[in-house]
C-alpha cells in the first residue's frame, strides 16, 4: 500500500495501537509520525509557561530509528515481516531510567549531565522493537514526590491546567502522554509514582507485579518497592509496552522467572461478566473529594450493568500502609543515595577552606547537589536505621507490611480484582503543598499499598469531578502475577466509561496551542 498524507495534529493523537497499524500499512512513515511528536514537543513544551515534560530531547536518534524502520518496511521480505508491532511508535522515558547516548539526571543536580555507559534492560528492549525514544522525561528528585515540583530543573506542569501539578514522580511521562507529545512513556512507581500521573491527567497508568518488568537500569530510589511501567491513552497501549518490556532478565536479581502472559489479549476479552470486583473499604469514602466519589460510584455501576458482581472487602490494615511507607521507602533511600558521594562520578564540590578530607567532600557535594525532598527522606531514614531505632521504627514497619499483604490475600479469596479511586483528590495548584510534606504524602494514600505487598496496579480515567472538570483516576488491583485481570477489567470499564463520555477523556481537555505556553515561545 502506497503512503498517504495523515496531518501532524492527527498523528500526534492517534493511539500507539492506531499508530501502529498505520505504520504496518504503509499509510504514514515512523519519519513523519516521529517528526510530529517532535514538533509537538517544540510547540507546548518549553517557555515559562510550556509543560515541561521533557528534560532531554533525542531528536536525531529518534528520526535515524525511524528511518530505518521506514527503510525495511519499504524493502519489504523477511526483515520486514519480523519487525515487532510497535516498531516505528515514539516512546519517552522517565529519567530515571539509564540510557545510552542521552543524560540521566533523576531529576537532580547531583548528575547533572551525567552519561551512562548502559542502556537499562527495558530500553534494550525498546530498542530491539525498533521504537524510537524521544527524550528523558521529567521527574520529582531521585523519584521522591508527588507533584513533579521537586525536579532540579523546574516544574512539569497539568496539560489539563498549567497552573496546576500533574502528579508525581512521574509526572513528566504522564503530561508528555497527556499533552500529546508521545503516545506512550516509561515511568517507575515506587508508592504510586505511574498510576498517580495518570489520574490527575487523564492518562493510563501501570505498575507491574514486582519482579515481572527488569528495573536493571533504574536509579534505585526503594528497591524493594521501585517498578518499571507503561504510561499511556488507552488500556490496549499499555498492554502492547508492557507485553515489550516484561519478562525475566538475569541481571535483575528479583526479577520473576515466570514467563509473561499475553496481555494483549486480556485486553482484548471484551467482557467482565462473572468476575468478582471489591470495593476497599478503607479506600474511599470519608477524605475523598466529592467529585471523586461521584465518578468511583459511577464506574461500579457500569461494571455491575456489564456483568460483573460488586463485592465489598475490608483492608483494616490499609490504614497503618502510610506510615509504614514513610518509613520504608526513606530507609531504603537512605542506603541506595549513599554512593552519590562526589568521588566517583556526578558532582563535586569542594570545600571552601579547611583540610581536603572525603568526607568534607561528599559534605559538600551532597549540601550542593540534593534538593530539600531528598535531604529531608535521607535524614529520616539514616535516622530510622540507626542504633536503638532500628527495630522500633523500620522493623515494626516490616511487620505493618507484612499485614497489608495478609489483607491483599484476604481480599483475594472474595473479589478477582479490587477497586478504589486512585487518588483522594484531582490535581491541587502548584505550591499548595510544597511547604506541607504531610499533607503532599496523602496523596499517595490509595496507591501506596500495592507497592508494598508486591501486587499490579493499573489506573484509568475515570471523568471530570463535577467541582473543577479535571480528571479522576480509578484504580484496579490484582494478585501477583495476574496483571492481565487489570487489563482485561480495564479495558472493558474504558470502553464502556467511552461510552458514556462520547469519546476519549482527553479529547475534552484543553487545547495547549491556545494558551501562553506558545505566546512565550513565540515572544522568544
Amino acid at each position: 500500500m502506497t503512503e498517504q498524507n495523515t496531518s501532524a495534529a492527527t498523528l500526534i493523537r492517534l493511539s500507539a495501537a492506531q499508530l501502529a497499524e498505520k505504520l504496518r500499512a504503509r499509510e504514514v512513515t515512523a519519519v513523519d509520525v516521529v517528526q510530529a511528536h517532535l514538533d509537538r514537543i517544540a510547540e507546548v513544551d518549553g517557555g515559562e509557561r510550556g509543560v515541561n515534560a521533557y528534560l532531554h530531547i533525542n531528536a536525531e536518534e529518534a528520526l535515524a530509528v525511524a528511518a530505518e524502520v521506514d527503510a525495511i518496511r519499504a524493502a519489504g521480505g523477511p526483515e520486514a515481516e519480523a519487525l515487532h508491532y510497535l516498531a516505528g511508535v515514539p516512546i519517552a522515558v522517565k529519567d530515571l531510567i539509564v540510557t545510552i547516548g542521552q543524560p540521566t539526571t533523576a531529576g537532580s543536580k547531583i548528575l547533572e549531565g551525567w552519561h551512562s555507559p548502559y542502556d537499562a534492560t527495558v530500553v534494550e528492549r525498546l530498542r530491539a522493537a525498533k521504537m524510537p525514544i524521544l527524550g528523558k522525561t521529567n521527574l520529582d528528585e531521585f523519584a521522591m514526590g508527588s507533584s513533579t515540583e521537586h525536579s532540579a530543573y523546574g516544574p512539569t506542569r497539568n496539560p489539563w491546567d498549567l497552573d496546576r501539578i500533574p502528579g508525581g514522580s512521574g509526572g513528566g511521562s504522564a503530561a508528555a502522554v497527556a499533552a500529546f507529545e508521545a503516545p506512550l512513556a516509561l515511568g517507575t512507581d515506587t508508592g504510586g509514582s505511574i498510576r498517580q500521573p495518570g489520574a490527575v491527567t487523564g492518562t493510563v497508568g501501570v505498575k507491574p507485579t514486582y519482579g515481572s518488568v527488569s528495573r536493571y537500569g533504574a536509579i534505585a530510589m526503594a528497591s524493594s518497592l521501585d517498578q518499571i511501567g507503561p504510561v499511556s491513552r488507552t488500556v490496549l497501549d499499555s498492554a502492547l509496552l508492557h507485553q515489550v518490556i516484561g519478562g525475566h532478565d538475569a541481571r535483575d536479581s528479583t526479577s520473576l522467572p515466570d514467563p509473561l502472559a499475553d496481555l494483549v489479549a486480556a485486553a482484548k476479552t471484551g467482557n467482565v461478566e462473572g468476575l468478582r470486583i471489591g470495593i476497599i473499604k478503607e479506600l474511599h469514602g470519608e477524605g475523598y473529594q466529592a467529585g471523586v466519589e461521584n465518578r468511583f460510584n459511577d464506574s461500579l455501576e457500569l461494571l455491575r450493568e456489564a456483568g460483573a458482581e460488586i463485592v465489598e472487602v475490608s483492608c483494616p490494615n490499609f490504614q497503618y500502609a502510610l506510615g509504614a511507607y514513610y518509613l520504608i521507602m526513606p530507609s531504603e533511600a537512605s542506603s541506595n543515595l549513599a554512593k552519590f558521594d562526589g568521588v566517583r562520578y556526578g558532582l563535586r564540590v569542594l570545600p571552601e577552606d579547611g583540610p581536603m578530607t572525603i568526607e568534607r567532600v561528599m559534605g559538600a557535594t551532597r549540601a550542593a547537589g540534593f534538593g530539600d525532598e531528598v535531604k529531608r527522606r535521607i535524614i529520616l531514614g539514616t535516622y530510622a536505621l540507626s542504633a536503638g531505632y532500628y527495630d522500633a521504627y523500620y522493623g515494626s514497619a516490616q511487620k505493618v507490611r507484612t499485614l497489608v499483604q495478609r489483607d491483599f490475600d484476604a481480599a483475594f479469596t472474595v473479589a478477582d480484582v479490587l477497586i478504589s479511586p486512585t487518588a483522594p483528590t484531582t490535581a491541587f495548584r502548584l505550591g499548595e503543598k510544597l511547604d506541607d510534606p504531610l499533607a503532599m504524602y496523602l496523596n499517595d494514600v490509595a496507591t501506596i499499598p500495592a507497592n508494598l505487598a508486591g501486587v499490579p496496579g493499573l489506573s484509568l480515567p475515570g471523568g471530570l469531578a463535577d467541582e473543577d472538570g479535571l480528571p479522576v483516576g480509578i484504580q484496579l488491583l490484582a494478585p501477583a502475577r495476574e496483571d492481565a485481570r487489570l487489563y482485561r477489567v480495564g479495558a472493558v470499564l474504558e470502553s464502556l466509561l467511552e461510552a458514556k463520555w462520547g469519546g476519549p477523556l482527553l479529547a475534552q481537555a484543553p487545547d495547549l496551542a491556545g494558551t501562553a505556553a506558545l505566546e512565550t515561545q513565540e515572544a522568544k
